[in-house]
């Protein structure tokens, strides 16, 4: 298979007047449009393409996965949230996994069945629409497009390709196999293959569109996904899948030189963003210049100190108090700046251990100027690789996110929600009402750890930079990581970097990966932005400017586009 991934091509943004979606596949973004124009709202449609993504991208997203969901009132302006994150089984505890001979240094090997947790993504789905919904379309009619994918086929994507069959590959490295209702023929399929998923389409319309969330978490789904983990030795019952529940939830925030950034609260990793944000705020990085190796030093120690912080804290709130409020203090932020010098890099540094994530970002913005940002993630590739029987779907392994350290506020324990690295964002302005502040954004940069570094390199490069969305997602990315197996942080840039910054920032002390190209770019993540007006840019007087025309972005890591009409 061509390893090879090149930037050949150049996109303009997408400009629409009514409505407007973007996703990572293309088939997914049309699915979500027809919504709309059929007279769904934004919610409906992100449940439409969140359906999609199932379909035409299951190594990333499905209804064995977890789903946050930030969603926009246009005419309140109120800003509301799901949490459908899943929890372990009840007889998940630290004591039982020591039993089984695991520790915080040797834990369950990343696709074991002990990693799965409670889907929590078909509630979620269901809720949004229940919720948020517009109520002109039933479920079934919201489900139809991917139901349609599912059973006449569709020909997979480029990325998706490459990642299906990468994923394939670390799952049998690993002892366990996807097995015929993912595969063709046992073989993962190519670029520009057809594939079929029959057992899914029946699972979205017959049972999930006619009986709705019940026939996943009770029905002949919850039976097959109980049996598939009982066979391999996982402790989850039919009684920890009945009893899920979504969580409405309130959004977080802080703002940002006249602009607020919404994240979803814990057990979500959405503080680290807004850590990384007021940190920041504290340097002039406009002057510093786009990409230069004093913007990406600064950036790279941020990102060292918040996510830091959010891995030491962030834990599911039913099991520990967050201080959010304490975290977010403008004057905390600004004594954490303070820590970083320009001629050197910090040590002693070290987050808690996190492992990565294979997620769909995708969102919304309809004509009565709702929005809807969301997330879906299998966390892995495929998420344990286990496979209800004929359900079509694979269940994913966040329960990796937990710890096994004694008093952490990550540490595993039953019934609890796994620190989540899955954050779906929203951008309003800060200067108008406060009970109702104006739609700017909304936007998404899926990919484990990557997700909150890149919500603010995109925010960024349009606030800082004048970027315009699709200029913000084409621009060459930094991720800043820590390798608990090295003790160390590293600085990796992506191809399009100049050299000499990449050396500037080994002078400073950084161990720096340069560059970082081909299909290895997916670890920069894979990002959607909807932009309401343009004031991104600067040289429009946004006081006599129309507001209403909707600008989008797909990123080029990925096999989606932006569509409006």
């Amino acid at each position: 298979m061509d390893t090879e991934l090149t930037f050949s091509s150049r996109r303009s943004p997408v400009v629409s007047l009514h409505g407007c979606v973007a996703s990572s596949q293309q088939l997914a973004s049309t699915v979500g449009l027809d919504v709309l124009k059929r007279g769904g709202n934004a919610a409906d449609a992100a449940v439409a393409i969140a359906a999609a993504l199932a379909v035409t991208e299951p190594c990333s997203t499905g209804l064995g996965g977890d789903a946050f969901c930030l969603f926009f009132n246009g005419n309140t302006g109120e800003i509301r949230g799901i949490n459908g994150s899943g929890r372990t089984p009840r007889d998940h505890t630290l004591d039982f996994l020591l039993s089984r001979g695991y520790s915080a240094e040797a834990p369950p090997p990343a696709f074991d069945v002990l990693n799965v947790t409670v889907p929590g993504a078909a509630a979620c789905w269901w809720d949004t629409v229940q919720l948020f919904g517009s109520h002109k379309l039933s479920l079934q009619e919201v489900l139809n497009g991917a139901v349609e994918l599912a059973e006449e086929g569709f020909p997979v994507a480029e990325v998706t390709a490459h990642l299906w069959a990468h994923s394939l590959a670390e799952l049998r490295d690993a002892g366990r196999d996807l097995g015929g209702d993912l595969l063709i023929h046992g073989h993962p399929p190519k670029h520009g293959q057809v594939f079929k998923n029959p057992f899914l389409a029946q699972t979205l319309k017959q049972e999930f569109g006619e009986l709705g969330k019940e026939a996943i978490y009770q029905g002949r789904v919850a039976q097959a996904t109980v049996d598939v983990i009982a066979r391999h030795g996982g402790v989850m019952t039919l009684e920890d899948l009945k009893s899920h529940q979504s969580e409405l939830v309130t959004p977080i925030s802080t703002t940002y030189k006249g602009v607020r950034l919404w994240e979803p609260p814990p057990n979500s990793q959405g503080l680290a963003a807004l850590l990384l944000l007021n940190i920041l705020e504290n340097f002039p990085l406009k002057d510093l210049g786009h990409n230069s190796s004093d913007y990406i030093h600064i950036l790279a120690e941020a990102v060292r100190l918040a996510q830091t912080d959010a891995s030491h804290y962030v834990g599911d709130p039913d099991h520990a108090a967050v201080p959010v409020k304490a975290l977010l203090n403008k004057s905390c932020s600004r004594q954490r700046s303070k820590l970083i010098r320009m001629d050197r890099f910090m040590e002693g540094v070290e987050p808690a251990p996190m492992t990565g994530s294979d997620t769909v970002y995708f969102c919304v913005v309809d004509c009565q100027g709702n929005a809807c940002s969301f997330t879906n993630s299998t966390y892995h590739c495929f998420g344990t690789g286990l496979v209800p029987k004929d359900c079509g779907f694979s269940l994913q392994n966040c329960g990796a996110g937990l710890s096994l350290q004694l008093n952490h506020a990550n540490c595993v324990a039953g019934g609890k929600r796994p620190f989540h690295t899955i954050i779906p964002a929203l951008v309003t302005d800060c200067a108008t009402d406060p009970q109702k502040p104006r739609l700017l954004a909304s936007l998404g940069v899926m990919g484990g750890m990557m997700q909150p570094q890149g919500h603010v390199q995109v925010l960024f490069n349009m606030l800082e930079f004048g970027m315009n969305p699709q200029q913000a997602l084409d621009s060459p990315r930094v991720f800043v990581k820590y390798d608990h197996k090295e003790n160390q942080w590293s600085v990796n840039l992506e191809e399009g970097i100049n050299p000499e910054v990449a050396e500037a920032l080994r002078r400073r002390g950084h161990k720096v990966n340069w560059p970082v190209t081909g299909h290895k770019r997916s670890e920069f993540g894979r990002g959607q932005i909807i932009t309401v007006g343009d004031w991104w840019n600067p040289s429009v007087n946004h006081k006599n400017h129309p507001t209403k025309v909707l600008w989008a972005g797909s990123d080029p890591r990925s096999d989606g586009c932006a569509m409006g009409y």
